[in-house]
């Protein structure tokens, strides 16, 4: 039986321009066990017998679209790979490339077709939702560390990564950064996100050596925290985004198991949430 009431979060300024969105929690779905409950994928790694059964998860799309007011549309989902790749769905146009959709590569999707809504999984990484301020062309990004700060070799280098790539692509279709709203879904949060220098080094290439987005971890002296939330409200101010068109909603998902799947905090054995969005009709 379906259940009437998952958990969706919102944004509000999304919200006010009307187009369909929603980020997704664990709850209000129909999956057990680990993916409880309202679950859209599974990890990569799992045997058949333990993943959670396709119709879970086609009940759980069907309960979310409702919820969002999109239930008629068609979902455009990609596989994700870290990267720095957008895919452009027009209206009318197809979906991809080829007909199982299994070799579109890429971390976001931006469309104007009113009959689809644009998803990407999440459980730990940072969903970002952005539309234009007239709700007409929306996109979806997957946004990992790896995609904050963009291609490792030679190094990262600023504007090679996820954000800038579909903020110059709506661009390019006439949505200027200045006419966006963003939306900063639930991810892991600053006091979470413990990293190696590695990491830490990649994003003083990236945002400079004294970053505030990258503290050093009090006590341990190789480690640091990442605050990716942050980083990506950053990127999305210097591409010309106004302060006010972007809101972040500041939920950790590590530290909300109640609420949220995490990769880090359940070691991989975890289901995903999703950011969806779709352009008003």
């Amino acid at each position: 039986m379906l259940s009437p009431s998952p958990v969706v979060l919102k944004s509000r300024l999304l919200t006010g321009i009307g187009v369909p969105h929603g980020f997704s929690t664990r709850a209000g779905g129909v999956s057990r066990g680990m993916f409880q409950s309202l679950n859209f994928g599974n990890p990569g790694d799992l045997s058949a017998d333990q993943r959670d059964p396709a119709e879970n998860i086609r009940a759980n799309w069907s309960i979310l679209l409702e919820h969002v007011g999109a239930s008629e549309r068609s979902i455009v989902e990609v596989h994700q790979v870290h990267g720095s790749d957008v895919r452009w769905v027009a209206r009318g146009g197809p979906s991809h490339d080829t007909p199982d959709g299994r070799d579109t590569r890429a971390d976001a999707i931006v469309t104007d077709d009113p009959r689809r809504v644009a998803a990407v999984r999440v459980a730990d990484c940072v969903p970002v939702l952005l539309a234009s301020t007239d709700g007409k062309i929306v996109a979806s990004v997957h946004a990992g560390w790896r995609g904050v700060v963009g291609p490792l070799e030679p190094q990262p280098v600023p504007g090679r990564g996820i954000i800038d790539a579909t903020v110059r692509t709506l661009g390019a279709l006439g949505v200027p950064a200045s006419s966006l709203v963003a939306a900063i879904g639930p991810c892991i949060g600053p006091a979470a996100f413990e990293v190696g220098p590695d990491v830490a080094c990649a994003f003083a290439k990236v945002f400079g050596d004294w970053s505030m987005h990258v503290r050093p971890c009090p006590t341990r002296t190789t480690k640091y925290f990442v605050d990716l939330p942050g980083a990506i409200r950053e990127q999305l101010l210097r591409l010309g985004l106004p302060d006010m068109s972007i809101e972040s909603l500041g939920r950790c998902t590590v530290s909300e198991p109640e609420l949220f799947f995490s990769h880090r905090r359940d070691a991989g054995r975890t289901g995903r949430m999703v950011g969806v969005i779709g352009p008003v009709v």
